[in-house]
């Protein structure tokens, strides 16, 4: 749960500017009550007490204000990350104190037991529409909730879809993650707490529409989509409860939340309406987009005591972010007039794709505030 402390996740069932902060020490049973949680919200700080679910609630919080939420438990500060508060909806958070009474949260070193793993629901799925078809992002945060290793009952393996073409593993996902062809692999044992896999691919869609059908191998807790808005792009799919638009970093995207999903059992997204060979560039907008909507994981500015040098860096980051840009975009150019082969198309996509991330991942550590998976078997789409 320590992993989970502090990340602000924006929601639609609390009232515009309303901030929900729940503290709790160790795990999610042990509600932290009648216990002071400050907001500083701007120049003010704000101070409301826990009731019995462990929840301190900060109502008419002017949206856009920068705000982190704080509070002291047994002598150990507990920090969220500063965020700025959406135009509507509000956010909820967690802040997790050690819990003193227990021996070592895990022993990663023990001896692997048989169990199972789940799709925690920090997991959610990124697309973005690009030239003839649309980016798909897969990003997988499978959770053992054992003390010690776990060895599920079949290895964790699915197929994507059969017509994606650039199945790779990103960087930043566990190393006991591959992938061949379109399978991918997660290796057994999983080490308590989160193993990271994330799988990104591209589907065909000339006619300006997709249809991505998707089976996992383990309990998904919740389906989160979130979609990159290109044109009049739609999101469309029965087992979403909720479909919105939202706004982040001067661009829109569609944020899909349905409920949980059992192993071994399809969704079925509809993508349509984005242009056919439209001109946006194809990116990879990880943090962009999961991250920054659905997760909470917010760009953030704050005061820089080293301006002059951090200025620098970030300039010569972006420079070379643009750089990396225009050959990806001239790249894509290339393969689709038939002047570069297909085993270099793929092999200088990666290359550019990891060298993006890489930027991305930099431009992050210096901008935003750092971040502090039931059953196996083979699943298909």
């Amino acid at each position: 749960m320590k992993q989970m402390s502090g990340i602000p996740r924006p929601v639609t069932d609390l009232p515009d500017g309303a901030i929900s902060v729940r503290l709790i020490r160790g795990d999610l049973s042990n509600n932290i009550t009648n216990h002071p949680v400050e907001l500083r919200a701007g120049g003010k700080t704000l101070t409301q007490k826990t009731d019995e679910s462990g929840r301190a609630q900060f109502s008419g919080v002017t949206p856009g204000t920068t705000v982190k939420a704080s509070a002291v438990v047994d002598g150990e500060r507990l920090d969220s990350q500063e965020f700025p508060v959406p135009a509507s909806g509000g956010v909820r958070l967690m802040l997790v104190a050690t819990d003193t009474t227990k021996g070592p949260a895990t022993t990663p070193d023990a001896p692997p037991i048989d169990g199972a793993v789940t799709l925690s629901g920090q997991s959610r799925i990124v697309i973005e529409p690009g030239d003839d078809g649309v980016n798909v992002y897969y990003l997988l945060d499978i959770e053992n909730t054992a003390r010690v290793p776990v060895n599920t009952a079949a290895p964790f393996v699915f197929d994507v879809p059969s017509d994606a073409v650039g199945t790779a593993i990103m960087e930043g996902s566990s190393p006991k993650a591959s992938v061949a062809g379109t399978r991918v692999t997660v290796e057994r044992p999983f080490p308590p707490g989160h193993t990271l896999a994330q799988v990104a691919f591209q589907l065909p869609g000339g006619g300006g529409s997709v249809d991505l059908t998707q089976a996992l191998p383990a309990d998904l807790e919740q389906l989160q989509v979130v979609v990159k808005k290109v044109g009049d792009t739609t999101l469309k799919s029965g087992q979403l409860a909720e479909v919105r638009e939202m706004a982040a970093e001067g661009e829109t995207f569609i944020a899909g939340m349905g409920t949980k999903v059992a192993a071994g059992k399809a969704f079925t997204l509809t993508i349509a309406g984005f242009p056919h060979h439209s001109n946006v560039p194809m990116i990879v907008a990880l943090a962009l987009a999961g991250l920054i909507v659905l997760i909470g994981v917010w760009a953030s500015s704050r005061p820089d005591d080293d301006s002059a040098s951090r200025a620098a860096e970030r300039k010569r980051l972006i420079a070379r972010r643009e750089k990396l840009f225009q050959d990806l975009v001239r790249l894509e150019h290339d393969q689709r007039g038939g002047r570069v082969d297909e085993r270099r198309y793929a092999a200088r996509r990666d290359e550019l794709v990891a060298a993006l991330e890489h930027i991305y991942g930099a431009l992050d550590d210096r901008d935003s505030t750092p971040d502090p998976a039931g059953r196996a078997g083979v699943a298909t789409a």
